[in-house]
């Protein structure tokens, strides 16, 4: 505990004992007694606010609490001394309050440093040694038991592990980890004891950052805890122009003494602060580390979100788009060898390839004898034959040439998508085509955003325009900045910052100067000291995006809290201050009466550590979510043709080119526009009635898109009887059908998070 907090709670404890003695002295018939021992009791306190106002003029501040110790050296001056005692007991007894309101707001921050690991098991010399988390290298094999928290960053070394992140990420569901999974520091071992090999020291883990982060947090002001000291240049002067004119105007110096009492500043003081602190904690109750009430109360003004691309609206990861083949050759055969192989591999892409496959209930082999080429990818042997599996560099320079192969590479280029060729005796048989993935979230997370009344959300990114695009106008963005860099990163929230308040979200190295540059940063996930973490204002330690809106929600209701105590408090001041100027307050009964100021205060603003009261929202039936996701499944089917008519259309003669693009549009006009349209009446019959404004401007704009889409399609196609299919024509309608399948299968996906969120199950 500190000095200052020590000294607090002994000025309380004279501030008790004295007025309470001397109403005992009193009730004995021992007046003069009485007054001595109050006056004795206000003289300590009076002595500890003189010397925190000399040391905030020092400062350059000065604070309206002058206004207390004007009122008891008045009382004791003015042969007043209960009124001085009670003041004083006010205003100890407030400072106290503070402490307690701010020592509860604290908890969650504070349980979050007070939770670090001091040891760690870690294997050596054939047996487990306790160990000092600092003496943990990289590389080391640690031992976690049961309950025990997690004490460095590392991978899960045995079959699997159950960790409980709910510390770190506000989830309350334990998480299984497979062999090679990552696991942060801070977490807690829900299941059986598990081996850990460590991936970085204990000062570079993620406990190690989210302590330094609370540090960081709770050494902050913030700037609206700055305006209420500013209120005293209104406040000060008023006070004493209002008892001056009472004292003058009655002739009596106990009537401006009333008035100073009555002012007594405690709300002012405590009001922000308090609301801020709670603010904060509440956001690390759900995942949200906040680096202070100066950085919370920022992200109160936000008007403007900034988003990353990879990482952040995406998962980072990458999912098999298509399996692109030789002519002659199954798409499910070169999958199935691809996969047996990559099993041999710990690469990310080699697992996404392996669950592929295994998601499509293939019969995978053993691979025998895997080598690995560095650059190229793996070799090995899959029942008798010799299968290939990695870059394109693993072709021949003239097999590269091919058509197939050609075609495969323009169409990678095309979805940004990553490929991995798969040959088989040295001949190559076909290409999978992987990337990256939106995340289910991220529809949730903009209308959230757009709930929290922020008006402009854009994408930045250093994807190119097509792929960025089509993210952007599924997920209703205002604005897509695509082929950026980091440098054009930082002058986007720049300009963006020119017009009004701007936060910036980013998960990489690669984010960290626009999160640093604009007016609040916000990072996901703190694995450690990452530049990113370390750059943000707040970091989302839970792997959820939507968060960032619910950490505008949080702060924008701990700022309304802290307005809202605030200028309560200064009206019941006030009118407590003109009752006291025209002698219905006399000095003791307007510190009573002031000090139930401060208790209402107080209390207000502690709501800011309860999270919002919910509203009741319109729910989905069940019997109607189950026919919404069954038509999607069945309209998924109808875009894996539409992909395999623009696969085709790549090399198709005229003829030939010409009845694929009268198929593709019959088929977006009888299944997908259908489907858009019936979805669009069924959607906002069911929703309509949404007691918490849910947006549905996102959908709307989605649908719009989509049946603009067909329109476009259903008119180059009306023109094909008249009109040569040529190379230029044929271009056209392939993009136009690529972009209808992928605008499609995102706005399906953003269907079906609303379908989550307002299932009645």
């Amino acid at each position: 505990m500190s000095f200052e907090r020590v000294l607090r709670r002994a000025l309380i404890a004279i501030a008790v004992v004295g007025l309470a003695a001397g109403l005992l002295a009193l009730g004995v018939g021992q007046a003069g007694l009485a007054g001595i021992l109050w006056t004795v009791t206000t003289l300590p306190v009076a002595a500890g606010l003189l010397v925190a106002i000399l040391r905030d003029l020092l400062a350059g501040r000065l604070g309206v609490d002058v206004i207390a110790l004007i009122s008891m050296l008045g009382a004791v001056a003015l042969g007043q001394p209960l009124a001085g005692a009670v003041v004083a007991l006010m205003y100890a007894g407030g400072t106290m309050l503070e402490d307690v309101a701010v020592a509860r707001a604290e908890r969650n921050l504070r349980a979050l440093a007070d939770r670090a690991p001091r040891v760690a098991h870690r294997y050596a010399d054939g047996g487990i040694a306790d160990v000092p988390v600092a003496a943990v290298a990289v590389g080391d094999r640690l031992l976690v038991r049961g309950g025990e928290i997690v004490p460095v960053d590392g991978v899960v070394a045995s079959d699997q592990a159950v960790v409980d992140e709910s510390t770190l990420t506000g989830e309350a569901i334990a998480v299984a980890r497979a062999q090679g999974g990552a696991v942060a520091s801070g977490a807690v071992n829900a299941g059986p004891a598990f081996d850990l090999r460590a991936t970085a020291l204990a000062a570079d883990s993620t406990y190690a950052g989210i302590v330094k982060m609370v540090a960081a947090a709770q050494a902050t002001k913030a700037p609206l805890v700055r305006l209420a000291d500013r209120f005293a240049l209104v406040l000060l002067p008023a006070t004493v122009a209002v008892a001056l004119a009472a004292w003058l105007a009655s002739g009596d110096p106990l009537r401006g003494l009333a008035v100073f009492v009555a002012a007594t500043p405690c709300p002012l003081i405590l009001a922000a602060p308090v609301a801020f602190i709670a603010g904060v904690a509440q956001a690390a109750w759900r995942g949200i580390l906040v680096k202070g009430g100066g950085a919370l109360e920022k992200l109160a003004r936000v008007r403007t979100v900034l988003f990353d691309k990879t990482g952040t609206l995406t998962l980072g990861g990458a999912r098999l788009l298509s399996i692109e083949t030789a002519p002659g050759e199954d798409a499910e055969e070169v999958l199935r060898l691809a996969a047996s192989l990559e099993q041999a591999s710990h690469h990310v892409v080699a697992d996404v390839i392996v669950k592929s496959a295994s998601a499509r209930g293939l019969a995978l082999s053993l691979p025998e004898d895997v080598r690995e080429t560095m650059g190229t990818g793996l070799r090995g042997t899959i029942g008798g034959r010799a299968v290939t599996v990695g870059a394109v560099t693993l072709l021949a320079a003239e097999a590269r040439g091919v058509g197939w192969v050609v075609r495969a590479l323009r169409r990678a280029a095309w979805r940004s998508a990553l490929t991995v060729f798969v040959a088989v005796d040295e001949r190559p048989v076909g290409v999978l085509l992987l990337a990256d993935e939106l995340r289910a979230d991220a529809p949730r997370a903009i209308r959230t955003l757009r709930e929290a009344g922020v008006g402009r959300v854009l994408m930045v990114t250093g994807d190119r325009a097509e792929t960025a695009e089509t993210i952007g106008a599924a997920l209703d963005l205002d604005q897509v900045l695509a082929d950026r860099v980091p440098s054009d990163k930082v002058d986007a929230v720049r300009f963006e910052q020119q017009r009004q308040t701007t936060a910036m979200v980013g998960d990489g190295i690669n984010d960290a100067p626009a999160l640093a540059a604009a007016d609040v940063g916000i990072a996901l996930g703190a694995l450690g000291a990452s530049a990113s973490s370390e750059a943000a204002d707040a970091v989302i330690l839970a792997d959820a995006i939507d968060r960032v809106g619910e950490a505008i929600l949080i702060a924008r209701r701990a700022r309304r809290i802290a307005m809202e105590s605030i200028l309560a408090g200064m009206g019941l001041s006030g009118l407590a201050m003109l009752a006291a100027a025209v002698g219905w307050l006399a000095p003791v009964p307007a510190a009573i009466v002031q000090e139930l100021i401060d208790v209402v205060v107080i209390v207000n603003a502690l709501r800011a550590l309860r999270p919002a009261r919910r509203r009741v929202r319109a729910t989905i039936p069940e019997v109607a979510e189950r026919a919404l996701r069954r038509d999607h499944e069945a309209l998924g089917a109808s875009l894996d043709t539409l992909r395999g008519i623009a696969d085709e259309l790549d090399d198709a003669p005229e003829d030939r080119a010409a009845a694929l693009i009268a198929e593709a549009n019959a088929l977006v006009r009888q299944h997908i526009v259908a489907h858009e349209r019936e979805d669009e009446g069924t959607l906002q019959r069911l929703l309509s009635g949404s007691a918490d404004g849910i947006s549905l401007a996102a959908l709307s704009r989605a649908h719009r898109e989509i049946l603009h889409l067909a329109r476009l399609l259903d008119r180059l196609a009306a023109e094909l009887p008249t009109a040569r299919a040529d190379r230029y024509l044929v271009r056209d309608a392939q993009r136009l059908i690529e972009s209808l399948a992928q605008i499609v299968r995102i706005h399906s996906a953003q269907e079906d998070d609303i379908y989550r969120v307002f299932g009645e199950g």
